[in-house]
C-alpha cells in the first residue's frame, strides 16, 4: 500500500494550520499596538517619538551647512501647571549622527531628556518632568551628538537657548 499521498496530504494540512496560526498572531500583533511609534521613558514620564520628523523650517530658508546641523529656537509657551511642553526637538535627516536632546532650565534643573534620536526622529510634544509656576525663564535645549554605533559614542554637544514664558 502506497502512504506517499497520505503523507503529501498531512503535510500540506499541517502546513496550512502553520500559515493561518500565523497570519492570526500577525493579526493581533497588529491590532493591539505592538507596532505604534514607539513610546519613551523620560525619568518617569512618556513621550511619543516619530520618524520623519519636520523641524518646520521651509526648505528655501533653510541654510546651506555641512557639518552635523542644530535646530534652534527663540521662544516656547505653555501654561502653569501644564506637564507638556511644545517645542519641536528633533534631530535634522541631514545629520550622520544620533542626538540626545535635554530640555533645562537656566539653574541646571532638567525638565527632560529624551532618548536616541536618529536623524530624521523628533518629538513635538515634551513631557516634563515637572511643572512650572507663572514666570519667564531662561531655558535650552542641549544637544549631546553621539556616533550611531554599538556604544553610541559620545561627539560634541551644543546648547540652543530660549525663553520659556509660562502664563
Amino acid at each position: 500500500m502506497n502512504k506517499t499521498p497520505h503523507r503529501k496530504k498531512t503535510l500540506l494540512i499541517v502546513a496550512a494550520a502553520l500559515l493561518l496560526t500565523a497570519a492570526a498572531v500577525a493579526g493581533v500583533l497588529l491590532f493591539s499596538g505592538v507596532f505604534q511609534p514607539k513610546q519613551t521613558n523620560a525619568q518617569g514620564v512618556v513621550g511619543v517619538v516619530t520618524d520623519n520628523w519636520d523641524p518646520g523650517i521651509d526648505e528655501k530658508d533653510k541654510p546651506k551647512q555641512s557639518g552635523t546641523q542644530i535646530p534652534g529656537y527663540s521662544s516656547a509657551q505653555m501654561k502653569a501647571g501644564d506637564k507638556t511642553l511644545k517645542i519641536n526637538i528633533g534631530n535634522p535627516k541631514e545629520n550622520k549622527v544620533g542626538m540626545f536632546a535635554s530640555v533645562k532650565l537656566s539653574d541646571g534643573t532638567v525638565l527632560y531628556e529624551s532618548p536616541l534620536l536618529k536623524p530624521g526622529q523628533g518629538v513635538t510634544e515634551v513631557p516634563l518632568n515637572k511643572t512650572l509656576e507663572k514666570g519667564t525663564y531662561d531655558a535650552y535645549v542641549e544637544y549631546q551628538c553621539v556616533l550611531l554605533d554599538e556604544k553610541n559614542t559620545p561627539l560634541n554637544a551644543a546648547q540652543s537657548g530660549f525663553k520659556l514664558m509660562v502664563e
